[in-house]
């Protein structure tokens, strides 16, 4: 067995027989991978979940992208080389001759403004999922065909990062132009695999694009995603039918494979960008009223569950809004100050019993939506329900397909009462991890609708400030008045474990599922 860990972001190859084996990559081949779910649509701009990245992210190219090798080192993608200027208001990309979409015509620095037009203001019909993070650009220049500037109306700290996104697939402005839903219902791309086919409730084709920019790349013919999740997932790993599940696995299902596949396994683990947390809507009562909300905060025991849930599912760590043990998170000593995670659980259910009683709900019923995806959803969901039952409330648990399930929040009069949600992102950045939080006409991906002009501005301020013991102190307020407040609550981060075949190679973990998913550089032995 082979053991490689990532602390802190950083990949440190503990032996030599692993994933990122120096041998010679060899080339042909079919990766076959699991995804427990799979993609609502094809639009990488309105997406937010695994089910998409994992079969859909290999037929696209990003303008940067992450390392995964080197996480988190940025480099370029169709981007050659890249400028920022010393004011950090202009961003000056060169970008690769001779790169070619699927269908055989020309990319272009067209293509780039095309396409985070689209991304920063959608047009009508379409959804961005990303607006915010790029609401600081005010003009995008293509001076030529192989040059693209951006130009800020502010600083933003996080700005080169959020072009390496990985969901910031570049798209044909010509189809954009004919169709502005276009990639809702197309695959269309400039990345290493051509799209094949998708069968629903089965699978998913990409083969190798023969006319990659990257010569000698992909090394792979093509690859399958097969849609299975759970047990039949873990079986299809065990005998060797699938090579991955590139999402994560719980430490019972980790044991199970390595004790099944011997020295064929491959165990990575890291720190993980991703949470679990539970959204009130704050349009239905009693869900408006902040002391109910924050009642049912207080009465989570997340330093318990913690221990509790990390031996059966893939939750481990307890923080804010921000990953712990990230450079600017919240330190324990602090984080156990704020409203939720104290240790003292007995006192904070007698607060949350009194608070419950002040607002008029002592025997509060309610139903929560969470996903069918069985890991961490469901044991998180149980855990939480169990919680709330100690200070008299009855939840009611309400599983949906990903797709119901992301309806159910998203849609424009939302009718949940409380969510489970996840908050995941590609890396540690709190422009990113903050967006849930902020006023609903300033982010897509809250779903709480809550409008808190407070919150809105501090995250403006820290978004902006290069200072960064200045950044810290204002990302303190803005946790302080997020978790008071109570409108979406953090439940345990997620410990990310992979478990791969051996002959699976070229595949490095980071501390999240969505980077390093283009597949061009795996290959297998």
């Amino acid at each position: 067995m082979t053991i490689v860990r990532v602390v802190a972001g950083l990949v440190l190859a503990m032996m030599s027989l692993c994933a990122c084996s120096a041998a010679a990559p060899v080339d042909g081949g079919v990766l076959k991978f699991a995804v427990g779910a799979e993609p609502p649509n094809y639009d990488c701009h309105a997406q937010t979940s695994f089910a998409f990245i994992h079969p859909v992210r290999p037929h696209y190219s990003t303008l940067l992208k992450f390392d995964a090798e080197k996480y988190p080192k940025i480099v370029g993608d169709l981007a050659e080389s890249w400028t920022v200027a010393k004011d950090g208001l202009t961003y000056t990309f060169k970008l690769r001759r001779g790169v070619k979409f699927h269908d055989g015509s020309a990319f272009s620095s067209e293509d780039i403004k095309a396409t985070y037009d689209r991304i920063r203001k959608p047009p009508p019909g379409a959804l961005s999922m990303r607006e915010e993070g790029y609401a600081d650009i005010t003009a995008i220049d293509t001076p030529d065909a192989q040059t693209v500037v951006f130009r800020l109306k502010k600083p933003n700290a996080s700005m080169l990062a959020n072009f390496a996104s990985p969901w910031d697939c570049v798209y044909s402005a010509a189809k954009l132009k004919q169709d502005p839903r276009f990639p809702e219902r197309n695959i269309m791309g400039t990345g290493p695999f051509t799209f094949v086919e998708h069968v629903a409730g089965s699978h998913w084709t990409g083969k190798k694009f023969e006319g990659y920019f990257e010569k000698g790349k992909p090394h792979l013919n093509g690859y399958v995603a097969l849609f299975v999740a759970g047990a039949p997932m873990v079986n299809a790993l065990a005998a060797g039918e699938i090579m991955a599940e590139f999402r994560g696995h719980s430490p019972a299902d980790r044991d199970r494979l390595v004790k099944t596949l011997g020295d064929k396994a491959v165990v990575q683990e890291s720190p993980w960008v991703c949470s679990l947390v539970v959204t009130f809507n704050t349009k239905k009562k009693p869900f408006d009223d902040q002391r109910v909300r924050k009642a049912l905060s207080l009465s989570i025991d997340r330093w318990g569950g913690a221990q509790a849930l990390q031996k059966i599912a893939l939750v481990r760590h307890v923080g804010g809004l921000l990953r712990p043990g990230y450079d600017l998170a919240l330190s324990e000593a602090d984080l156990v100050k704020m409203p939720g995670f104290s240790k003292d659980i007995n006192a904070s259910r007698a607060e949350a019993k009194k608070l419950l009683a002040e607002a008029g709900q002592p025997n509060l019923t309610f139903t929560l939506t969470n996903r069918n995806v069985p890991m961490p959803y469901t044991p998180v969901g149980v855990f939480l329900i169990d919680q709330w039952r100690q200070i008299g409330v009855t939840a009611k648990h309400e599983q949906l397909e990903t797709k119901l399930y992301l309806a159910a929040q998203q849609k424009d009069n939302p009718t949940f009462d409380a969510a489970v949600d996840f908050s995941c992102d590609y890396m540690d950045e709190p422009n990113l991890q903050l967006q849930k939080y902020l006023s609903h006409d300033k982010s897509t991906i809250n779903y709480a609708g809550q409008t808190d002009r407070v919150l809105d501005d501090l995250y403006d301020k820290q978004s902006g400030e290069l200072d960064r013991k200045k950044r810290i102190g204002l990302l303190r307020e803005f946790e302080k008045r997020a978790l008071e407040q109570s409108y979406t609550i953090p439940t345990i981060w997620w410990h990310r474990i992979i478990v791969t075949n051996s002959k699976l190679k070229g595949w490095y973990i980071t501390p999240s599922h969505y980077v390093g998913q283009d597949l061009a550089d795996v290959w297998l032995d």
